[in-house]
């Protein structure tokens, strides 16, 4: 075997020889090298990870370019990778269609006014627009109108399943929160799913639990040396406790009112789970003035919506039923100064509406239930939060 000197820690290499059981307890398997050649030589004095060092999230989230060489978040990516694989297999299997919704809309489908504006960086590019003859609003607004990063692609997946009885899309979603907690970033991956002739809360909360059971039960199956080496040297809890549990027994159902009686904050949503046995908990039945405008009410006035709490995070789910009822929806855009901007939304109710629901799933939090991951941040590979945009 050729000697090599300059092979330091973090350095690439491309080692030919013969794989041998290990003598060693830590992997199956031992290369018994013939000739090592080294590729791209590290500096290991100045690389910032240290050969035998068991290093923070926190100290690692500081070099987002190389945190990926680590061995803990090379196994994360993987793991991240299947979970998202076995969420489309269950999708796909069930008969739902993938649609690539819009980044750019002009909606904000909360209704939160937490979008991010979306403009020319160069001024040139709008003088140009203006002095080529631009119409109407394109002098002030690129795309006519003012424009947004896409906070939910749930209406235009609305649209969608005027055709297609089951939809779905999963892909980067933004929110301008001003939010520097481990719960939140700006910018997220979000699995939504629509589902037409949906008249009954529980249809949704049936595919909701599907999902995220078949979709673990997935990872238990296929990454088993990843999953197990993740709990046993990152994972800040006893997570195969908490994920047997989630995949074996069936989650528990309770209204708002049962719930708390005012709006859920974090600690209440872990404390209802905790109180439920650490089981998921769906929870229904909100009050109108908390949820946005296509909640559809029912005789109680309280919006068909439901929220689901996973063990340690909290919610990781929401859905609802929507609103078919053109008057009553009409009503509520126009008490919202919104009717003239989703005019195209009342049109979907206008020309052969049917009853229909669905739900948003935020992929980093069942990440981080599903590895015991403290801080989102550390649940995506380049995270994006208030202040902070690396890379």
């Amino acid at each position: 075997m050729k000697t090599v000197n300059a092979a330091t820690y973090g350095s690439c290499i491309h080692a030919v020889g013969q794989l041998t059981p290990s003598q060693g307890r830590l992997q199956n398997l031992d290369l018994v090298a013939k000739s090592v050649e080294v590729l791209g030589r590290c500096n290991h004095m100045d690389f910032p990870f240290k050969m035998g060092m068991k290093h923070k999230m926190e100290y690692t989230r500081q070099y987002l370019h190389l945190r990926p060489k680590t061995n803990m978040f090379g196994c994360f990516l993987r793991l991240r990778n299947s979970l998202a694989q076995a969420i489309h297999n269950v999708l796909q299997t069930d008969g739902y269609v993938q649609v690539h919704t819009p980044i750019l809309t002009s909606n904000d489908c909360e209704g939160a006014g937490e979008v991010f504006k979306v403009e020319p960086a160069e001024t040139k590019v709008m003088q140009n627009l203006e002095e080529a003859g631009g119409k109407g609003k394109s002098k002030d607004h690129f795309f006519g109108v003012p424009t947004f990063l896409t906070v939910s692609g749930q209406l235009h997946l609305e649209a969608v399943t005027g055709s297609i009885c089951k939809a779905y899309t999963f892909g980067p979603t933004f929110r301008a929160e001003n939010s520097r907690s481990r719960h939140h970033l700006s910018e997220f991956y979000m699995l939504e799913a629509e589902l037409a002739f949906a008249d009954d809360l529980e249809d949704l909360m049936k595919v909701m639990e599907c999902l995220i059971q078949k979709s673990i039960s997935y990872i238990l199956e296929n990454n088993q040396d990843d999953l197990y080496w993740y709990w046993k040297f990152v994972s800040h809890s006893d997570c195969e406790t908490i994920v047997k549990k989630m995949i074996l027994k069936s989650f528990v159902r309770m209204t708002y009112t049962e719930a708390w009686g005012e709006d859920l904050q974090k600690e209440h949503e872990r404390y209802l789970v905790r109180h439920c046995d650490g089981l998921p908990v769906f929870v229904t039945d909100f009050p109108t003035d908390i949820k946005p405008f296509y909640m559809k009410v029912n005789s109680n006035k309280r919006t068909v919506t439901v929220d689901l709490l996973l063990p340690e995070v909290g919610e990781v789910c929401g859905g609802s039923l929507r609103e078919s009822n053109l008057d009553i929806l009409e009503q509520k855009l126009e008490s919202l100064g919104m009717s003239e901007s989703l005019s195209w939304y009342l049109d979907l109710r206008r020309f052969g509406t049917c009853p229909h629901g669905g739900f948003g799933l935020g992929f980093e939090r069942l990440l981080q239930v599903m590895l015991g991951i403290e801080n989102i941040r550390d649940a995506i590979p380049f995270p994006r939060f208030v202040n902070s945009c690396k890379l």
